[in-house]
């Protein structure tokens, strides 16, 4: 059977360019997995990777039809404001003569896929959750021509009376069944998952929903993560990405793995990059992951602020978070940080301890850093356990398509303004920074003119900070956001 596995075109987002949390880094192997799961029946397979920047919807049409496959899966990610095109590119598909099932699988449709089969006529079946087994099934299904779709576990389809039908399938308990996934290596860095699923549920993650709310973290045997980079190291590739959530794991026997897999990597001479939570780093295990090779490390500290810690069940302290960001300065690791300086509770009491945080533990020297660390603002999506409280509270008004984004109020309007004024500098200057022409371009070599616009933004949100407690003005947002406009344009001319 003939089978094409598709990543999408997507289209960036003017209002959104610096947002990453649509979904988990890992869905960019989403396709590559599943191409390689419908290969294990014999199926003929064609992975078609059109996830590049300007690739029109139209060549893909072209690429589908041109080999009239009887499944095709797509890995659909939601890509913010644009995502309709998405459903209308799968609707024309059908208009210009295309008659093989259509699937989609991956974070956004398993989290909205009643919505879907009930709006998008287009669309077949969805793999809801961990997608191989599944897609395996459903081919198999298609393939014999025999059998009920909806006897498939963990494939959501439509009844004959037009009711949604899931049969839920529990994620597996060993990774190390999946076949290595077919990459799109862009450049020299390979992405790599070592891991599935997190033992921690934060209230702003997709991740448990991903996995039925089960909390498991599944992490694949030291040696076959150590064999398929081996592999890809003997193509020539020296660089890679763990793209889990948590690269280490829970307690005793994630951090044994972690020490086992270290000791495997380190004569294949690589470097590499990951993401943990903070408390499953200790010296040891630092001086280790340097030994082997990792050259950054992204780790979720998430607030400085004990209240916003609790109230988002980060399940972590200021305490840990001081430690570990101390332990990769001790180790020579310049960590990056994910960090949520506004959430919809947020006082300006917490707003003080992300910012004293922050001062105190030296993550405010770096431009590109900064502005990022300022400016993140709780993203709210359908799926995840704040969506879900802040709906409850009726609090959320649901925005994007099928309500996949939640707008929440801030609790405290002085939030709010700050908010709106410090994100609109951040983002003036992230997007200055993406310009060749810019004296702040981030290729460019660190001048006085970063120096001078990082001390800006870090002056701009104490001053806010006073002002939203002394002269607070709710309506002269805008006169304001003019008025950064301009200070930014006399530090860096454009």
């Amino acid at each position: 059977m003939k089978t094409i596995v598709l990543e999408h075109p997507r289209l960036s987002s003017e209002k959104r360019f610096n947002d990453i949390a649509n979904t988990p880094l890992w869905s960019c192997l989403m396709g590559g997995y599943a191409a390689s799961a419908l290969e294990q029946p014999g199926f003929e397979v064609i992975f078609i990777d059109d996830a590049l920047p300007g690739v029109p919807f139209a060549e893909t049409t072209e690429k589908i039809l041109a080999h009239s496959p009887e499944l095709l899966a797509v890995n659909a990610v939601y890509f913010w404001e644009h995502t309709e095109k998405l459903f209308d590119f799968l609707t024309n598909l059908r208009q210009e003569g295309f008659t093989g099932h259509i699937n989609l699988f991956g974070f956004f449709p398993s989290l909205v896929y009643t919505d879907i089969l009930r709006s998008v006529g287009a669309v077949d079946s969805i793999a809801v959750g961990e997608f191989e087994h599944t897609l395996v099934e459903l081919g198999s299904m298609l393939a014999a021509g025999e059998g009920a779709l909806e006897n498939v576990r963990g494939l959501a389809t439509r009844l004959d009376g037009g009711d949604i039908h899931l049969t839920v399938r529990e994620p597996d308990n060993n990774p190390d069944r999946f076949k290595f996934p077919k990459q799109t290596i862009l450049g020299s860095t390979a992405t790599i998952l070592g891991s599935r699923g997190c033992y921690n549920r934060c209230s702003f993650c997709l991740v448990p929903t991903f996995d039925n709310q089960i909390g498991r973290w599944r992490g694949r045997s030291p040696l076959n993560i150590f064999k398929e980079i081996e592999r890809l190291a003997a193509t020539g590739v020296k660089d890679f990405y763990f793209a889990d959530p948590n690269f280490i794991g829970p307690g005793k026997a994630g951090r044994e793995r972690t020490l086992q897999l270290l000791e495997l990597l380190k004569p294949l001479n690589i470097t590499f990059g990951m993401e943990t939570r903070p408390n499953d780093l200790d010296d040891e295990i630092m001086a280790h992951l340097v030994e082997a090779g990792m050259t950054s490390l992204l780790m979720g500290i998430e607030s400085g602020s004990s209240n916003i810690l609790r109230h988002i069940k980060k399940s972590s302290t200021t305490t840990v978070g001081t430690q570990a960001i101390q332990l990769c300065f001790d180790h020579g690791i310049d960590p990056e940080i994910g960090f949520l300086m506004f959430v919809p509770d947020a006082t300006i009491h917490d707003l003080r301890d992300n910012m004293l945080f922050l001062k105190e533990n030296n993550l405010l020297d770096r431009l590109d850093r900064t502005a990022n660390l300022l400016s993140h603002k709780q993203i709210v999506l359908a799926g995840t356990a704040g969506y879900a409280e802040y709906e409850r509270q009726g609090r959320l008004r649901k925005s994007g398509i099928f309500g996949f984004e939640g707008e929440v109020l801030f609790g405290d309007p002085k939030v709010a303004w700050i908010s709106e004024l410090v994100i609109f500098a951040c983002s003036t200057i992230l997007k200055s920074m993406s310009e060749e022409q810019s004296p702040i371009f981030w290729k460019k070599t660190i001048s006085p003119v970063f120096q001078a616009t990082n001390r800006y933004l870090v002056g701009l949100f104490d001053k806010l900070l006073i002002e939203a407690e002394t002269a607070y003005v709710s309506d002269n947002a805008a006169k304001r956001q003019e008025q950064i406009k301009h200070e930014i344009f006399m530090l860096i001319g454009s």
